[in-house]
């Protein structure tokens, strides 16, 4: 009986810890320098965006690459990243996979790398609204062909923006299904009620009314491919769903490498 009921009060404290510490799982919020885009790519500039309460974001904002001959004004891409990213983490994948001849515009998260304020869901989605009217305003960039970009937890900015915002086209790379989803499959054995968090890409992209271009790795064990081809096949618009053989969550740009690149820079133009 005792043991029971130690067991008992042991799973109940594990109820109330994810309960109350959901978010900061989803958003692990690494901490790093937002690099100078001058000092390692040789262009671009440092933005900073302002929340309503007042917190600062910072990003970059890219012009067409060096060797892209783009007439402008330019189409533009959004490039919002994973839950463990940061874009001092990951500037040699932007650097390597940008669509050339596109601008692009990528910006910290609120509580990511050298943004201040804490990630929430809500913060997150202000922050691609944000970056969004930021870019679409830029006198060098048209505004009616602004591409949206996410990966992982990425995908549920890119694909909220894109339902609020006109977008020329929507790119995703390895997209869940939804918040809940991802915790019966994790959590199997905790009841799902306790998932506040929404974070549904399934009911969000039957907003989307632009072409969607899917990428999602086969080997894939965090997020399965299945639930990125649902997520690509609820799209109401054209869609198109790329498998990369034998890539996990994590391997998309090294396995998929060229034609990965290449299908990208195609969609964007």
């Amino acid at each position: 009986m005792a043991l029971i009921l130690g067991l008992s009060a042991a799973y109940l404290v594990i109820l109330l810890l994810l309960w109350s510490l959901q978010e900061r799982i989803t958003f692990p919020a690494p901490r790093a320098a937002l690099p100078d885009p001058q000092a390692v790519l040789g262009y671009g500039e440092r933005i900073e965006l302002v929340m309503k309460d007042g917190t600062r974001l910072v990003g970059w904002y890219l012009p067409p690459a060096a060797s892209a001959t783009a007439v402008l004004p330019t189409a533009a891409m959004l490039w919002f990243y994973g839950n463990g990213e940061t874009i001092g983490a990951i500037w040699p994948v932007i650097r390597d996979f940008r669509p050339p001849s596109a601008a692009l515009m990528v910006v910290d998260y609120p509580g990511y790398g050298a943004s201040g304020g804490r990630a929430t869901e809500a913060g997150i989605y202000e922050a691609g609204a944000l970056a969004y009217q930021a870019l679409a305003s830029h006198a060098g960039v048209d505004p009616k062909r602004i591409y949206v970009y996410g990966r992982s937890l990425g995908s549920a900015v890119a694909t909220r923006t894109a339902a609020d915002y006109p977008a020329a086209g929507l790119i995703l790379e390895s997209p869940f299904t939804s918040a809940r989803e991802m915790a019966a499959r994790t959590y199997r054995i905790f009841p799902l009620f306790l998932v506040r968090l929404k974070l549904d890409n399934l009911g969000t992209i039957r907003r989307v009314h632009c072409p969607v271009l899917a990428f999602h790795g086969t080997a894939d064990r965090l997020v399965p491919m299945d639930m990125g081809r649902r997520v690509a096949e609820a799209a109401p618009g054209p869609k198109e769903f790329v498998m990369i053989e034998g890539a996990g969550h994590n391997e998309t740009y090294e396995i998929g490498w060229k034609a990965y690149r290449d299908k990208l820079a195609q969609f964007v133009r």
